[in-house]
């Protein structure tokens, strides 16, 4: 019998890689996601992919009483990835009840149903926000938590605190915690990638839109950082890269592989790269001259960071293989496909 996993916020960017990989290593997988910033046309693509087209079900997680039967009605789920959350930094700064209330409450309720319904572990999708400006680079995960910038890392830093609290209070489940850097690029198949809705939030959707001509512009927020060219270095991940390390995390919390109940790993690549030199690096592989222009510094934004990822290497025995310019490429063509579907 295929384990049973359970994917909120499937249908989200990481959250549609992931069950790709999943259902190509033998896994029976059930998405929930309340298609608050998703689409359900995604279903397609992962069945475009995979040949299969996984469980769907719409509906909120910190709806309980729903939540509580859908695992009535599917009985016998092993394990749950959680990545449905509210997760744009500003907006949270406007929002910060919506953004408590959506992320807290959600894992609330899968951590109070799990025992009840036998699921042996959770994987929580979690962030490098947590490490705040770090102290030194690159970051392992011994590195100080600091204070959060906004109610979106702030939520971060509670649901980490939640389930360690939970599972120490001798809840008979356990977790792998997933702390990502900058996850970037689409499927090599360009059937499935990163949808933003409206104006986009992160760097890659923003270059690729500006390269296409959805957008006038790109802004690079700051010039003056101490970095080597002055703009900001960020760890960036390929989105397929990271997908596997969920699977990898979901086989060794199922297979009791774990050391310890609870468990974190940091995914990155272990390589700084700049926001310019990334604009480059596109430039390259889609042979656009992007029209950008460097503006003041965004408050809040973090000069440099990068991951040491010697633990998930060694420890998890996951490793992130594929190039920056392979995964800039990817997202090219993912926007290029978009381009012909008639989308943005």
């Amino acid at each position: 019998m295929s384990k049973k996993i359970l994917v909120t916020g499937g249908t989200g960017y990481i959250g549609s890689h992931t069950v790709v990989e999943l259902q190509q290593a033998g896994y029976e997988v059930i998405i929930i996601d309340n298609l608050s910033n998703s689409n359900a046309e995604v279903i397609e693509g992962i069945f475009k992919i995979t040949g299969v087209r996984p469980i769907f079900e719409k509906l909120d997680c910190i709806d309980f009483q729903t939540l509580k039967s859908l695992f009535e009605k599917y009985q016998g789920i092993d394990g749950i990835i959680h990545f449905a959350a509210s997760k744009a930094v500003g907006e949270s700064v406007q929002k910060p009840l919506m953004y408590y209330r959506n992320n807290l409450v959600s894992l609330i309720n899968l951590l109070e149903l799990m025992p009840q319904f036998h699921v042996k572990g959770i994987v929580f999708s979690s962030s490098c926000t947590v490490y705040g400006e770090p102290d030194n680079n690159p970051i392992d995960e011994s590195a100080p938590i600091k204070p959060a910038e906004s109610p979106y890392g702030n939520t971060k830093q509670i649901n980490e605190e939640i389930i360690r609290d939970f599972i120490y209070s001798g809840a008979p489940v356990k977790s792998i915690i997933l702390r990502y850097f900058n996850p970037i690029g689409a499927h090599p198949s360009a059937e499935i990638g990163e949808l933003p809705i409206g104006v986009p939030q992160n760097l890659v959707p923003y270059i690729t839109q500006t390269g296409i001509g959805i957008r006038e512009q790109l802004s690079v927020f700051g010039n003056d950082y101490n970095t080597p060219d002055g703009s900001c270095i960020r760890d960036f991940i390929n989105v397929v890269d990271l997908a596997k390390a969920h699977v990898t995390a979901v086989e060794r919390m199922l297979s009791d592989k774990s050391d310890e109940k609870v468990e974190v790993f940091n995914l990155g690549t272990g390589k700084g790269v700049s926001v310019l030199e990334l604009i480059d690096i596109f430039e390259k592989v889609s042979g656009k001259s992007l029209n950008y222009n460097i503006v003041g510094r965004r408050e809040g934004d973090i000069e440099q960071i990068w991951a040491n990822p010697d633990k998930a290497n060694n420890v998890l025995g996951w490793t992130a293989k594929e190039t920056i310019e392979n995964t800039m490429a990817s997202a090219w063509k993912w926007q290029q496909r978009l381009r012909e579907r008639g989308i943005m």
